[in-house]
């Protein structure tokens, strides 16, 4: 099972026990990843597949009642119609919900073990300005080092608000523009800034950001997605 997904995962349920190794074994290889404090994308597959599954829960009644459904029998006593599910469908049905049921609790497992790590990482990681910021700060420069590689990495980013099931959710796109080895990771931002401001000068007085991390996990699985989304919530505070 390459993806974990809610599709991935109710695909295929003529064979429930096959299905539910399939989960356990990709389940392992993302708890795996966690255990190497390699987070993303691994941990928003599970958080949105803990979502997913906990939708399909809520609203299972409404999925059984547009089930076809056949009289049974007749209640006298209370004066009411028994049905039940009718037709192919209902096995399938109650396999679906079955897998559901029983994923769950194992899918929120290891979405905890993904938010300690999550967290930890949060803690460690602190996002600065460079200068004076101005007041447009949807695009501007950001400064992130990777302390494993001895890398700073000097990115352009620029902030979207999109519109989705009415709705409206900020993504925060980054581009690197430079890496920096060894002593530049040394050097001041407030210089790093000027030569940007004398290489890119499209963006007279950009907005500039440093972070300033003190762990040294993994870069692009770690590092990089939990700062950019604490750079996205202080660009929308």
């Amino acid at each position: 099972m390459e993806k974990l997904t809610l599709d991935a995962l109710v695909q295929g349920l003529g064979d429930l026990e096959r299905k539910q190794y399939e989960v356990l074994g990709a389940l392992k290889e993302r708890r795996e990843h966690f255990s190497h404090n390699r987070l993303y994308p691994w941990f928003a597959e599970l958080l949105q597949l803990q979502e997913d599954l906990r939708g399909l829960l809520g609203n299972r009644d409404d999925m059984a009642r547009q089930i076809p459904q056949r009289l049974k029998d007749v209640d006298l006593d209370h004066l009411n119609l028994v049905y039940e599910p009718a037709g192919s469908e209902t096995l399938e049905f109650a396999r679906m919900m079955e897998l559901v049921r029983w994923a769950l609790p194992l899918v929120e497992t290891a979405v905890e073990e993904g938010r300690g790590i999550f967290d930890f990482v949060d803690q460690h990681i602190a996002i600065d300005e460079v200068g004076i910021i101005p007041s447009y700060r949807e695009e501007g420069y950001w400064f992130v080092p990777d302390l494993r590689s001895a890398v700073l990495y000097l990115l352009r980013y620029q902030m979207s608000i999109f519109t989705a099931s009415n709705e409206r959710f900020r993504s925060l796109k980054t581009v690197v523009i430079d890496s920096l080895r060894e002593g530049a990771v040394r050097r001041s931002a407030e210089f790093l800034k000027l030569e940007i401001l004398k290489k890119y000068p499209e963006l007279p007085n950009p907005a500039t950001f440093r972070c300033e991390v003190d762990i040294d996990f993994p870069f692009a699985e770690t590092l990089l997605p939990v700062a950019k989304r604490k750079l996205m919530a202080r660009l929308a505070a």
